[in-house]
């Protein structure tokens, strides 16, 4: 196992997961220098983590409830590797909803899986579309994504002294 060797799983139907988890990916490739891999659980539902020190899962929320491939995947055995969850959802991004959000959404979901611990979670805004797939509410915010995965990357990257 990799210290530098981030995976990120998601899940999505909207594409407002799938845009965050890039960001995340970007953040941390280009800032923190950690090699990241980024997985689509609706086309893998059950990607290998073990070559990972850091895991990072995402969803999509539609109707209060998690997408199922991604709710699922917390169920592995994530062993010392660590963990950080996201979520995107229009309830978190509106901003005198958004600590309801976090509750419902992560805390709730989190505490019927007390194996993870995770060592930071976030809940994003997200988007809403029409039948025709396009957006008709936008409440993305790329800016707090950014702001998370920074603090993010302070905690998951390899840190290296070099004595001289």
């Amino acid at each position: 196992m990799s210290v530098n060797e981030t995976l990120i799983v998601y899940a999505t139907k909207s594409g407002a997961t799938e845009e965050y988890a890039s960001m995340i990916e970007k953040v941390l490739r280009d800032k923190f220098g950690l090699e990241v891999d980024v997985v689509n659980l609706r086309k893998n539902k059950k990607p290998d983590f073990t070559p990972y020190s850091n895991v990072i899962i995402g969803s999509g929320v539609r109707r209060g409830k998690w997408y199922g491939e991604a709710k699922k995947f917390l169920d592995n055995d994530f062993g010392d590797r660590k963990v950080a969850i996201f979520l995107a959802s229009r309830r978190a991004g509106i901003p005198e909803m958004c600590n309801e959000a976090v509750k419902n959404y992560i805390t709730d979901v989190l505490a019927k899986h007390p194996h993870i611990k995770p060592v930071a979670a976030e809940a994003f805004g997200g988007i809403k579309k029409n039948k025709k797939e396009r957006i008709i509410l936008d409440l993305r915010d790329p800016a707090k994504a950014k702001t998370w995965t920074e603090e993010l990357g302070k905690k998951t990257r390899k840190i290296s002294y070099y004595l001289f």
